[in-house]
């Protein structure tokens, strides 16, 4: 018998354990086999090296998710103990990762990522998400923000890396200014732009070990540039990702798709209610989605605010714009 003691001193702990300690009576049930004990902002585990081993692997999969949504309920925390008992059917716990039978299980797990983390597929839009990268070379995801349309497309390119179907992931975004000016930011074009893709270095940094990644950069196994980057190049054997393609003019979006080459998987994501471009311009993406409706090879998925994964409040703020924007209308 081994213990395990987590602290937990940066959360706020009766969110953390739900109403009633809806949240960890749930970890608790699944594991009958352990003691699982709660007093204040620690919690003590007892049992056999492996399974603690797993229950610390889903408490630091919990604290990762109120870190990145600020809330936790009893519903996800069923989600994780049903993923972790399907990841450990092979004999691997969530910590070794992997996307092998045990990902092939459930359509909805897309990988096991850092620290136990599990990502998958959580609405039905993200579900038809991952149904079109496999069916299709190239795919438009529409969708708001918190919606998880650059995480799940990111998630997607690691898993396609992972299992070698390519041999490289690029990730662009075209360097517009959102209300903020660039030129006076220090440095090239890339390293103005790079706050910008803070969001994709962050996904990477669930998905991937930190030295692995550091290689992968090094390398150019995994590249993230500016859309101006692009220009002249043919891409092969890799999953490129468009993101934030709203502020794409109609010649840059086409420029990018016709980059595709041999084996290649694209995704361009993006929100048409969140363009910065001048207003005389019109937005590349939503131009190319009317262009390219129906051609075989070539998907789209809208997701709404009912796919929204971020904190609970996010859902009811983009409720409040819609409404004052029908009003105005």
């Amino acid at each position: 018998m081994v213990e395990k003691i987590i602290n937990l001193e940066d959360l706020p702990i009766a969110e953390f354990m739900g109403v009633h300690n809806k949240n960890i009576n749930e970890v608790i049930t699944a594991f009958p086999k352990s003691k699982i004990i709660s007093r204040g902002n620690e919690i003590k585990i007892i049992g056999n090296l492996l399974e603690v081993q797993r229950i610390s692997d889903v408490i630091d999969t919990l604290q990762i998710y109120f870190h990145k949504y600020g809330y936790l309920d009893d519903k996800y925390v069923r989600s994780i103990l049903s993923s972790d008992e399907l990841a450990t059917q092979d004999g691997l716990t969530p910590a070794e990762g992997g996307t092998g039978s045990s990902a092939a299980a459930d359509d909805d797990i897309i990988l096991h990522g850092n620290k136990g983390i599990i990502i998958k597929a959580r609405t039905l839009n993200q579900q038809k998400i991952v149904k079109g990268i496999r069916e299709n070379d190239l795919m438009f995801v529409l969708g708001p923000a918190g919606t998880g349309k650059t995480y799940i497309s990111v998630a997607l390119a690691v898993r396609a890396l992972k299992n070698k179907e390519i041999k490289k992931i690029i990730i662009t975004r075209p360097a517009v200014e959102a209300g903020e000016s660039l030129g006076f930011l220090p440095g090239d074009l890339k390293e103005k732009i790079d706050p910008y893709l803070r969001p994709i270095y962050d996904a990477l940094e669930d998905m991937i070990p930190a030295e692995k990644l550091k290689y992968y950069y090094e390398n150019n196994v995994i590249e993230i540039a500016p859309l101006a980057y692009m220009r002249g190049r043919t891409l092969h054997g890799a999953f490129i990702l468009l993101d934030e393609a709203q502020n794409t003019t109609a010649m840059q979006i086409k420029m990018f798709l016709t980059r595709m080459g041999n084996n290649c998987k694209m995704v361009v994501t993006g929100d048409s209610s969140q363009i910065d471009l001048p207003r005389n311009q019109k937005s590349g993406l939503v131009e190319a989605t009317k262009i390219l409706k129906g051609i075989p090879g070539i998907a789209q998925i809208e997701l709404d605010k009912k796919d929204v994964m971020r904190h609970k409040l996010v859902e009811r703020i983009l409720e409040a714009y819609e409404n004052e924007q029908k009003k105005n209308e």
